[in-house]
């Protein structure tokens, strides 16, 4: 099974310390950095739409970078003013100093993983010869930079073993540069290839060369299309990817195409998985390298299809036709769509994954939003389940087709991830690694409710907290969503809930329209003109844990990045007097001109666009930034993003902050944070993700007026 590497104790008897509320939470506003208003009207479709920020869409203007140092200096002064702020830092430091280990890839009997000390920057990747060899460091990228800034975006290893290409992006930017580490010497080849965002990498058995994916070189087309028009080349070890690397397959004519790509058994064909969007692999095409053209084996850029090839067999995962998906096996001596045959039909639980190893069919699913693994033959006979324990997520599955072991990293709200080892003989699940942490996850438990949306749709949401909760009102909850790009909120473990909740706070996540916990039709309930359900479902959380004793209005937060950051962005403006704070992280929010920046294009088949008539009127209805309504009462509200974001541009942030800042009042203040060198989030350093909780918690224990425990 194929697998990509990407580089996200409770003691007794605590004493207490109280932390004052907002100085100056009165009707006066604070005493906001200046911005220059100079308004631009837009034009769309006969309606006429002001924006007095359109000046600070240019992040590059000394004007700009003045105003966003203004805007730091400031928010900085309101949150070092929280007196528990350095005690958060120390509590998150030790609940961040644990061993991590990522899932482990077997190739040519070595093991590959990466592994993380503890409170390391970035996270090195080891090899090590079989399942008792000794570690050996083979890439760190803490030493390519003093702070930690450049990170190991990922890493495909050679099915010998041999060699692992890996891309390094600098700050945050995930604009990877590719580069070949020999496992044996530890030492870089010549070969260096730039415009490796989001790479897929497929090598060739003897190592000679492999299949990969690039967007343009840099300095060979504008700025602007930097991020579009991906194609799949073929590099051979040794030469210049400049001049000889072949172009093996690409769609002049759609430049906002996405691809990967899979390379079977024995080499004999080449899969090629074609994406509008990011959340829909829609067409499949297949070369037999022994000669012919690509076959386009799937057409229509809308339903989801992934798989592998193994001899002449593709087992194809896709939800057309069946919203929870299925699976076919697909004869490539005679792909004729009549002959394709369903082993695995669709079922009560939605697929989110499959794969082969040692010649099984392993099919992960959802059920209620937690992981489930089964076991199939190749012609589709059950033959079990992997004994997971509940409530748990898969973060991943690393096996080879034919190999006789499994590894598998999975983790709970209140367990960390630990790597399990599945061996296919004895059908037993053991531990491979088990980090221990200071974090005691026994006093803690987790509940999932069911909410009624605004048009009666039941939401599931997960609730963590200690087992001895009153239920009086008075926990504050911190609530945090995402409802978008079939992205699954399912348990997950990070020090940041260990924190939360040990000082009695509760998490919430509920699984919001958008994602695809429920399957594809959950997913296009919350995307284009149903987005406003992804709104109300969120809103709809927040009034039931106050109806039903879990917090108040007063200690209801709530948090969202990217995505659900627009969620947040969203309902502060629907739904101001539902919130205790809002904070809005790496953030979409003016959404009639997002599509004009970075990769957002990829966006269009999930938002729509405002180029569209029909689509301008849904999508203006909910966008943020055209919604602010002048003398609103606007919650404490912590606006975050990176200088550095090249997925969702910082402006969106910059412009809500400066309006929000002109129109609205309340009790609180309404604060950006723009974080240089970091960009939407990965490959974030260690001690920038710190620091950026220590910030989050800071805010929120001033805008709730809470208490920190001095110890936890």
């Amino acid at each position: 099974m194929r697998m990509r590497q990407v580089m996200g104790t409770a003691a007794c008897l605590m004493m207490l310390f109280a932390v004052p509320g907002w100085a100056g939470m009165g009707q006066d506003k604070p005493n906001y950095p200046p911005t220059r208003e100079k308004v631009v009207v837009d034009d769309y479709h006969g309606v006429k739409i002001e924006d007095p920020y359109r000046w600070l869409e240019d992040g590059e203007s000394e004007e700009v970078v003045k105003w966003t140092q203004d805007q730091n200096l400031f928010t900085r002064g309101w949150l070092d003013a929280v007196r528990s702020r350095g005690r958060i830092v120390k509590q998150l430091e030790a609940l961040w100093d644990y061993p991590k280990m990522g899932t482990p890839q077997k190739r040519g009997g070595r093991l590959f993983y990466t592994h993380n000390d503890g409170l390391q920057n970035q996270s090195p990747l080891y090899v090590r010869d079989g399942l008792e060899g000794a570690p050996r460091l083979l890439i760190d990228p803490n030493t390519l930079s003093e702070d930690g800034t450049v990170a190991m975006d990922w890493y495909y290893v050679a099915e010998s073993g041999n060699f692992v290409a890996y891309g390094t992006s600098p700050n945050g930017t995930e604009q990877s540069t590719l580069r070949v580490r020999d496992a044996r010497t530890g030492e870089d080849l010549e070969d260096v290839i730039d415009g490796c965002r989001f790479s897929d990498v497929a090598w060739l058995e003897d190592d000679t060369g492999f299949y990969y994916t690039r967007f343009p070189k840099p300095g060979t087309v504008p700025d602007n299309e930097r991020n579009y028009n991906h194609r799949v080349f073929f590099h051979r070890l040794g030469t210049d990817a400049d001049t000889q690397d072949a172009l093996i397959f690409a769609v002049p004519a759609k430049k906002e195409i996405l691809f990967d790509i899979h390379l079977s058994s024995e080499e004999r064909y080449l899969a090629v998985f074609a994406s509008e969007g990011s959340s829909r692999d829609a067409e499949v095409y297949v070369k037999d390298l022994k000669g012919g053209g690509f076959l386009q084996l799937v057409r229509g850029l809308h339903d989801t299809y992934s798989g592998e090839i193994v001899g002449d067999t593709f087992y194809l995962r896709t939800n057309e036709g069946a919203p929870n998906g299925r699976i076919f096996a697909v004869d490539l001596k005679n792909p004729a769509r009549s002959e394709w045959k369903c082993i695995v039909p669709e079922g009560r639980d939605a697929i989110e994954d499959a794969g082969i190893v040692n010649g099984k069919l392993l099919v992960q699913t959802l059920h209620n939003a937690t992981s489930r693994i089964l076991l199939y033959s190749l012609d589709g006979k059950p033959e079990g389940e992997l004994p997971l324990p509940p409530m748990v997520s898969v973060y991943s599955l690393s096996g080879e087709w034919d190999d006789p072991e499994l590894f598998v990293r999975f983790a709970s709200f209140t367990m960390p991830a630990s790597v399990h080892r599945y061996d296919f003989a004895s059908k037993r699940l053991e531990v491979f690694f088990e980090p221990e942490t200071p974090f005691d996850g026994e006093a803690f438990t987790t509940e999932q409710a069911w909410v009624p949306s605004k048009d009666g749709t039941k939401i599931s949401m997960f609730l963590v907290h200690k087992k001895d909760l009153k239920k009086d009102g008075k926990a504050p909850v911190f609530l945090t969503g995402y409802g978008g790009f079939t992205v699954n909120m399912t348990p997950y473990y990070t020090p940041s809930i260990a924190w939360w909740i040990s000082q009695g706070g509760i998490f919430a996540m509920p699984n919001l329209r958008g994602g695809s916990e429920y399957g594809e039709a959950w997913h296009e309930a919350g995307m284009l003109a149903n987005k406003q359900n992804v709104f109300d479902d969120f809103i709809a959380c927040g009034e039931w844990l106050i109806d039903n004793g879990y917090t108040s209005k007063s200690k209801l937060a709530i948090e969202g990045g990217s995505n659900g950051g627009l969620l947040t962005g969203a309902v502060l403006v629907q739904r101001p007097d539902l919130f205790g704070a809002v904070i809005i992280a790496v953030p979409l929010l003016d959404m009639l001109r997002y599509h004009l920046f970075s990769i957002a294009r990829y966006w269009i088949p999930e938002y729509g666009s405002s180029e569209d008539p029909e689509q301008f009127e849904f999508i203006r209805a909910y966008s943020p930034y055209h919604n602010v309504k002048k003398g609103m009462t606007c919650p404490p509200t912590l606006i975050m993003t990176g200088a550095s974001d090249n997925r969702v541009d910082p402006l969106h942030a910059r412009k809500m902050g400066a309006l929000l800042q002109r129109d609205a009042g309340g009790p609180g203040p309404l604060l950006l944070r723009v974080e240089s060198k970091a960009g939407h989030g990965q490959g974030k350093p260690t001690r920038k993700r710190i620091e950026a909780a220590a910030d989050e918690f800071a805010f929120l224990v001033r805008a709730l007026d809470l208490k920190v425990k001095r110890r936890i």
